[in-house]
């Protein structure tokens, strides 16, 4: 181990310590984290302009701004008298309703992060209708989205698939790897995902919010109500914008285009005025993502991540128990997935995982799945996912409130993968 990755584990632990005592703001702790990993060289200056104008800050910002120009339209009080009529007035149906949205998402989409994005305007308007706090619904929601990504065999769990795939044949597995796979070692978690966010989590989540929600603030301070052709155009534009998310591979432009285009096209069409919209960009949540997101580039740069993956292979090397070697693959990943972006920890593991398998004689399939499972259970840190800071400034959370939230359910849903996972693929 260098100086450098000492130095590197040293200022995440620092960085979580501070989220935990919140003492000071997340985005000044974030900021600087990152100023200080590029004064000992963990990182290059170039890493902090990059995560500014990163494709998840564009998306995180933009979509923000969408759904409190969504806000301004008359579309949310029509969508919410709809679900009202649809399901009697009861608010826990309308929540169940947004939840299975979210579930149909998450599935169809290669990316959480906009299966959130998409999803989290209309739990605000659920929960606007029906007179309860954003926050004891967002969080939920984003456990949804992530936890249950990539479970059935559609669009994530299909392009997930083929990179494992990849990696098996790179290093001599003949078995392959499919979508299937993912769900045989997953499916019963749609159904504990779910019963989770409806019966248990609002009991746990926040009545009130810790910080401040960037659309709430904005409402404040809009201007005059919109005309007709402002309402129907943000209605218009927050769909189109929703339309290209989910069809974006065919039309080949990155979400974050798409996100920021409609901004540009709800300024000029009057949904939202220029000073709205700077005032919905939740800086403090942007500046986190940044700290973060330098953070995780220089656990990779410095090879941190590599040399713990090194412990892990050599530590299980001779293993040749099941539950042990798959506790390995699903708690470090969920661990180091805090503070990395989840997509990176999958690809640095796998390879770990494989090269361990073939010299002890083991099936990998299992390892794989719960590497996978292991780095989307990761909703605890704005590290993990683009869709943990948007869920942060959509809910009101701070860190340490994300994690009293979501500790136990972590644990919960450890164990299970272990057990059901080492049943149902075992390694030997």
């Amino acid at each position: 181990m260098n100086t450098q990755m000492i130095i590197c584990i040293l200022l995440f632990i620092a960085m979580l310590i501070s989220f935990l005592i919140a003492k000071l703001p997340l985005g000044v702790t974030a900021g600087t984290v990152a100023a200080l990993l590029v004064l000992t060289n963990c990182t290059e200056p170039d890493t902090i302009l990059k995560g500014i104008g990163s494709a998840n800050a564009v998306t995180i910002a933009c979509m923000i701004i969408l759904a409190v120009g969504l806000g301004r339209t008359s579309f949310p009080a029509k969508l919410t008298s709809g679900i009202r009529k649809i399901t009697g007035g009861n608010y826990k149906l309308a929540y169940l309703g947004v939840l299975l949205i979210a579930l149909a998402l998450t599935s169809m989409l290669t990316s959480p992060m906009a299966a959130y994005a998409i999803a989290f305007p209309i739990m605000d308007s659920v929960c606007d209708e029906f007179g309860v706090s954003r926050s004891k619904a967002q969080f939920p929601l984003l456990v949804v989205c992530l936890a249950c990504c990539a479970i059935l065999p559609l669009g994530g769990s299909i392009s997930q698939a083929a990179v494992y795939d990849g990696y098996m044949q790179t290093y001599g597995f003949i078995q392959g790897f499919t979508a299937l796979d993912f769900f045989q070692g997953r499916w019963p978690f749609i159904f504990i995902v779910l019963v989770w966010a409806y019966f248990i989590a609002p009991k746990i989540t926040l009545e009130k919010p810790v910080a401040p929600i960037a659309a709430l603030e904005a409402k404040k301070t809009a201007s005059k109500p919109l005309g007709s052709f402002a309402d129907i155009a943000g209605v218009c534009i927050f769909t189109l914008v929703i339309l290209g998310f989910i069809f974006n591979k065919q039309m080949g432009m990155p979400t974050w285009y798409i996100a920021f285009f409609g901004v540009m096209a709800m300024i000029i069409c009057g949904t939202l005025t220029k000073n709205e919209a700077i005032k919905a960009i939740p800086v403090d949540i942007c500046m986190l993502f940044i700290g973060a997101n330098t953070m995780a580039t220089a656990l990779v740069a410095t090879g941190t991540a590599e040399y713990i993956g090194s412990i892990i292979s050599q530590a299980v090397g001779n293993a040749t128990n099941t539950i042990v070697l798959h506790a390995v693959f699903f708690v470090v990943p969920f661990l180091i997935t805090q503070f990395m972006q989840n997509q990176s920890v999958m690809n640095v593991f796998a390879p770990i995982a494989l090269i361990t398998c073939s010299a002890i004689g083991a099936d990998p399939r299992g390892c794989l799945v719960l590497i996978s499972a292991g780095s989307l259970t990761a909703y605890m840190t704005p590290s993990a996912t683009a869709a943990v800071p948007m869920c942060m400034s959509a809910g009101g959370y701070d860190v340490k409130a994300l994690f009293k939230m979501g500790w136990l359910f972590a644990v919960i849903l450890c164990v299970g993968y272990v057990g059901f996972v080492s049943l149902a693929m075992p390694a030997f």
